[in-house]
């Protein structure tokens, strides 16, 4: 497949000032300044096919979302070169984002006093997008994400979740190259993030549009993308397959048990118990010892369980054991 991302030696340095505490430091620092400086971006570099859906992952103060902010044309870097679809984003701004889509999950992009659908159709005119086909896109993601009933309420009166999903339509609606999603599954329940990840894919498989998605939800990344980049202190430590890193260094699952009532005494070998409550078991599942499948029915089958949920050990840990390594 073509490239439509090539980023090369990708820097960025925040410059900052700090005081100390109290009303005479404060005044003090009017006059002069103590600075600091912090590589966000420390010359990265990496490349992207048409159609490839990539996973941007990291603990906070990474880089993820200064990455993310260089790329869509928001951020001027320090150095580096980036071509994408033949644009350098914050040069070629007005027409490059006609060709992109981008959801920032802690940043409002809604008309917070107007419903959504004014948003919606102010999108329509802003990338000029035909009458038959914004219809046609507008009726059928507003089926999938089940906001039949919210989008002509008030932004201001939605939850952050219902918010997130109009997010997503908006930025999808003139039907993009590139999208960029920010922790786009952020206040989503769990049937809201399934739908969401598989209107993802359908988007992505039906008009090849090619997705770049940064989260520390690794069930999203799981189901979405077939290769990740882990980017830590501005760096890029790992650029390849999930599938390896799933094999290399997530050898544990984390499992939540709710019960319907008091539990009694819980053992199950490879299991280590890291939180116990009177109705709740939070468990560290060794997957070279046991199966998840062998664990489940043991559970459904010995007690009454309210609920279960299953996830990876935290993006953190898995960064710790490649640093260890």
């Amino acid at each position: 497949m073509p490239l439509i991302i090539e980023v090369k030696n990708l820097k960025k340095t925040y410059k900052t000032h700090e005081r100390e505490p109290g009303l005479i430091n404060a005044v003090k620092s009017l006059v002069k300044r103590k600075y600091e400086f912090k590589e966000a971006l420390k010359s990265i570099c990496f490349e992207v096919e048409k159609g490839e859906i990539l996973g941007l992952i990291g603990p906070n103060g990474a880089g993820k979302s200064t990455t993310l902010k260089a790329l869509s044309g928001v951020l001027y870097p320090d150095s580096g070169d980036v071509n994408i679809m033949g644009f350098v984003p914050w040069k070629d701004r007005v027409k490059y984002v006609k060709n992109i889509g981008v959801v920032f999950g802690q940043k409002e992009q809604l008309w917070w006093d107007l419903p959504a659908i004014d948003t919606f159709y102010l999108h329509k005119d802003l990338y000029d997008v035909d009458e038959k086909d914004f219809k046609k896109r507008l009726d059928h993601m507003v089926k999938i994400m089940q906001v039949e009933d919210i989008i002509k309420t008030p932004v201001r009166d939605l939850s952050l979740g219902e918010r997130m999903k109009c997010k997503i339509i908006a930025a999808l609606l003139h039907n993009p190259k590139l999208v960029f999603l920010d922790e786009p599954s952020i206040g989503l329940d769990v049937i809201a993030k399934d739908n969401l990840r598989d209107f993802i894919k359908e988007v992505n498989t039906k008009y090849k549009t090619t997705f770049i998605v940064t989260t520390h939800d690794m069930q999203d990344i799981e189901r979405l993308c077939k290769r990740i980049i882990i980017i830590n202190h501005g760096e890029i430590i790992y650029d390849g397959l999930l599938k390896m890193i799933s094999e290399r260094y997530i050898k544990s699952k984390i499992i939540d048990v709710k019960f319907e009532e008091k539990f009694k005494n819980f053992k199950f070998e490879g299991c280590k118990i890291l939180e116990k409550r009177t109705y709740e078991l939070k468990i560290e599942l060794n997957l070279k010892k046991q199966k998840i499948n062998t664990i489940i029915s043991y559970l459904l089958d010995s007690f009454k369980v309210a609920d279960i949920n299953i996830s990876d050990p935290s993006i953190e840990e898995i960064i710790k054991l490649i640093y260890e390594e």
